[in-house]
């Protein structure tokens, strides 16, 4: 099994910038595929980015393409988003999960995760 605590996040202004940061313990973060998935009050729990397990390759819902960059640190066992240009609409609570058998059609799916941590709130607001 795998734990997972997240950190990082915060209230900022639109336009800012947030690192938050997932940090797995009991098993290697490389042989799962991880995932951060946000949601917003009174919305359904919504895909943000990954990766697949033991590959390089990442991936994005559109919204965040261009701002949102996840990142896999195998020494420290942790994987990062670094979120840029904060929009309103970003604001919700973000989660980390993992999973080491979902296929990659699954990906994006949250019922295919069997591991999440507990999340961390991102506001933006002016």
């Amino acid at each position: 099994q795998v734990q997972l605590v997240e950190t990082g996040g915060g209230l900022v202004q639109p336009g800012a910038s947030l690192t938050l940061s997932c940090a797995a313990s009991g098993r290697s973060v490389n042989r799962y595929s991880v995932a951060w998935f946000r949601q917003a009050p009174g919305k359904e729990r919504e895909f943000v980015a990954a990766f697949f397990r033991g590959v390089s390759s990442t991936h994005y819902v559109d919204s965040v393409k261009g701002r949102f960059t996840i990142s896999r640190d195998n020494a420290k066992n942790t994987v990062t988003l670094r979120m840029n240009s904060l929009k309103q609409e970003d604001t919700g609570v973000y989660y980390c999960a993992a999973d080491s058998t979902l296929i990659l059609t699954s990906l994006r799916n949250s019922r295919a995760y069997d591991y999440w941590g507990q999340g961390t709130q991102v506001t933006v607001s002016s």
